[in-house]
């Protein structure tokens, strides 16, 4: 017989040309539900995969997924011969949350809450890159007020990521300084970030059309104060670690990855740069007037561990350079179109109590006519309709090129969110970085990547 396997992008049989009757059973099954076509994808099993890594010589040892050296729920499992690691692999899935697929169910704007989950570190990358695809689709300009604000929101978020990064490194390899010193100034972030949007993580702050309200009173003195600190607190890890022997010896030449792997695995973010290439969509494919902020690209030729640490710190302090530009740039003005048909919530204004709308609010949309009421009503409820189409949005996270792909139907929810995740192409590089080298390094290693469980699995 001819075996026939099943097209996944169109739903078409497609002839395989083979007439093993077994043959089809390597592809996944199908079975019609109410929801659509469900196919039923298994891994294979591990012990079989792992079967050409044993030797009476080498051992197979699992680090993960429990464990604190791992950036979250990631297994790696490690053919060592003696301490020297000879064969890595890396194993995910273990956080998967289905986030793509449950923004199909939500509208435009609910799917900001799903989205800002996935890179729990940078959170509002997450939902520029999202709100941009849909505002391109959409077809419309931002207004300047909230393009500076999501800037300065972004670089603010930028220095927060980094400075987990440095925090984690320094506890996966002993520096505990480090870690307290790290998580000290990430809470100086996570506090200014509570003050400007109301949530120290996962705001749902940045909407399609602009952000969801203006910033507070007194937030330009709040962001002065945290330049001012950051700035004065920064120059304290180079006293602290750049120079340090022991922090030294375990990074420079550990994670060793050249430009060209890099540009073969996908690689992007502070590990692509640290091997060279200057390649930061800030500058190479500006996006909210970033073409416009005057800072640097930091890059380095060592390609090690060592230099991604360094670099790292120097991003840092370019963002406080574009945060302080954003402050002189800001001016007054709309923070959401003024298309009553895509703002939502639209002329939002808080109660006394800190939740819920105003009695003015209510009295205000209460007392106008009741077409307005109505279109309010569905606003929020059924949400507003982009055109059919599709769009691929990418951003520069602090981990590397964070893109979104959104496709619409035309409807008033998405018919595909997909999402080019940096910690999730970048992890590929483990192997590269590990194999030939000790398990201590391994740790290294992982740390200089950065990897983002919930945006690996999402």
């Amino acid at each position: 017989m001819t075996d026939k396997i099943s097209d996944f992008t169109t739903g078409t049989q497609a002839d395989t040309g083979r007439g093993d009757d077994n043959y089809a059973g390597a592809y996944a099954t199908e079975r019609e539900t109410t929801e659509g076509r469900i196919y039923n994808v298994t891994g294979g099993d591990w012990d079989d995969v792992l079967e050409d890594a044993t030797s009476d010589e080498r051992i197979v040892i699992n680090m993960g997924p429990q464990h604190p050296s791992t950036h979250g729920v990631l297994r790696l499992v490690l053919e060592l011969e003696g301490e020297t690691v000879t064969q890595a692999r890396s194993v995910i899935g273990y956080l998967h949350t289905g986030i793509e697929k449950n923004c199909e169910y939500r509208t435009w704007t609910q799917g900001v809450t799903f989205v800002t989950r996935m890179d729990y570190l940078s959170p509002l990358f997450n939902e520029a890159a999202y709100c941009m695809g849909i505002e391109k689709l959409l077809g419309v300009t931002v207004p300047a007020r909230a393009q500076v604000l999501r800037v300065m929101l972004m670089e603010i978020n930028r220095i927060a990521s980094h400075l987990v990064a440095l925090a984690t490194g320094g506890m996966e390899l002993g520096a505990m300084t480090a870690m307290t010193a790290g998580f000290r100034e990430r809470e100086e972030c996570l506090h200014l970030l509570e003050f400007l949007t109301g949530l120290r993580m996962n705001h749902a702050f940045i909407r399609p059309g602009g952000l969801a309200q203006d910033m507070p009173d007194g937030w330009e003195l709040a962001v002065a104060e945290f330049v001012k600190t950051m700035n004065k607190r920064l120059p304290e890890y180079d006293k602290l670690l750049s120079g340090q022997p022991i922090w030294k010896n375990r990074l420079i030449g550990v994670g060793y990855l050249p430009v060209d792997a890099c540009l073969a695995l996908g690689v992007t973010g502070p590990v692509l740069r640290s091997a060279g290439l200057p390649w930061d969509l800030r500058k190479t494919e500006p996006y909210l007037g970033y073409e416009d902020y005057n800072f640097e690209v930091p890059t380095s030729t060592a390609a090690d561990s060592y230099a991604r640490y360094l670099l790292r710190v120097e991003e840092m302090h370019q963002s406080l350079r574009i945060i302080s530009q954003c402050m002189k740039k800001i001016e007054p003005g709309p923070v959401m179109v003024e298309d009553g048909k895509i703002a939502w919530p639209a002329k939002l204004a808080i109660g006394s109590d800190g939740m819920g709308n105003s009695l003015e609010h209510v009295r205000k949309i209460m007392g106008q006519s009741m077409e307005s009421l109505i279109h309010h009503f569905k606003l929020v409820t059924e949400g507003f309709q982009v055109p059919a189409g599709q769009v691929y949005m990418p951003v520069e996270s602090p981990r590397g090129e964070l893109g979104y792909h959104i496709v619409s139907d035309g409807g008033t929810r998405p018919m595909r969110v997909h999402v080019r995740d940096p910690s999730f192409v970048n992890l590929q590089a483990m192997p590269a970085m590990s194999e030939g080298g000790l398990v201590a390094d391994v740790i290294a290693a992982i740390a200089s990547i950065d990897p983002v469980m919930g945006g690996v699995d999402r």
